[in-house]
Formats: C-alpha cells, sequence, structure tokens
C-alpha cells in the first residue's frame, strides 16, 4: 500500500519541481518565433517591398507593373498539381481603378481562357502562383495578361531569365531544352 502511495507523492514532486521551467519554456518558445511571424506580416503587407527579389516593371499596354518574385528559390512542388512558383506584382495607383484582373503564366498564352493564374489579394500587392509547365524550357517567358473594365486585353512578356534566374537554373537542372 506504501508504494501506491508514494507514486502519486513522487509524481506530484516531480511537477511542483518542473511546472517553473515548463512554464518559462511555454513562453520563451512563441517569443523565439515571434521574429519569423513579423516579417512573415510585413512581407504580406509590403512593408518589406514587393517581394525577396524585385524583377522590375514593366509596360502592359496603357498601364505599368512592377514585378518581383515573391520568395527566392525554385518552383515548389505541389504533388499531383505540378510545380508552382510564386509572384507579386503591382499595378500603378491610377491604373488600379481601370484593371479588371491579371494573370501570370509561362509559355504565351492562347486566349483569355488559358491567360495563366489570376493574380489576387491586396490590390497594391497582387500576389499569384505560377504553374511550371512540364515541357517549360529556360528560355521560355513569363507572360502578364491584363483585362481592362473595358474589355480591352493587354499582354507584356519577360524572360524567364531576367524573371526568376532561379527558375531557370532549375529547369536547365531538369533537363527541360
Amino acid at each position: 500500500m506504501s508504494a501506491s502511495s508514494s507514486t502519486p507523492g513522487r509524481l506530484r514532486a516531480a511537477w511542483l519541481r518542473w511546472r517553473f521551467h515548463l512554464n518559462v519554456l511555454l513562453l520563451i518558445v512563441p517569443l523565439a518565433l515571434m521574429s519569423q511571424y513579423f516579417q512573415n506580416q510585413a512581407k504580406s503587407r509590403g512593408l518589406m517591398g514587393l517581394g525577396e527579389r524585385e524583377i522590375g516593371e514593366i509596360q502592359v499596354g496603357p498601364w505599368s507593373a512592377r514585378l518581383a518574385e515573391h520568395e527566392l528559390g525554385g518552383p515548389h512542388d505541389e504533388g499531383i498539381y505540378g510545380f508552382h512558383k510564386p509572384f507579386m506584382v503591382a499595378f500603378c495607383e491610377a491604373c488600379l481603378p481601370q484593371i479588371k484582373a491579371a494573370y501570370l503564366r509561362i509559355g504565351k498564352p492562347q486566349s483569355l481562357r488559358t491567360a495563366g493564374s489570376l493574380l489576387m489579394g491586396n490590390p497594391y500587392a497582387l500576389e499569384g502562383e505560377v504553374v511550371v509547365p512540364p515541357r517549360a524550357s529556360p528560355d521560355s517567358d513569363l507572360w502578364l495578361t491584363v483585362e481592362g473594365w473595358d474589355g480591352s486585353v493587354h499582354q507584356a512578356s519577360i524572360p524567364l531569365a531576367e524573371a526568376s534566374p532561379d527558375t531557370r537554373a532549375w529547369l536547365e537542372r531538369r533537363g527541360n531544352h
């Protein structure tokens, strides 16, 4: 009977001894992760620029847009959905009321139905996950298609080597030529 009564006493003593350390650990772990959280929040709000690597300004018909890679590195494997690469686009402030939708795609779109990934989010920093086609080559272009409220459609392209050198290198490693 004394062995069974001493086990709860030992557990209680261990709890009383270690609860301070566990509580300190519960405070330290979130504090250690806070800097990454605030960095992600600042990036998503555009306080740290448009993305990790600014590509530059591109003229799309009457509108101008700034383009950036959201994060450096090659495309992410999304399983059965293929490989995706995130980009950010910001249109000039005077352009925003005239633009209905914007799309990004690797390879020239044949029509508005195949324009690519719809850009969405904050109108001052639109984000799009571009699908990297299985047959894309390192010499492919990144196409920005913009549809205006008046029904007009304008397109512009930028070489993939300029838009995302990491994606181009990734395509070269895969042997896509």
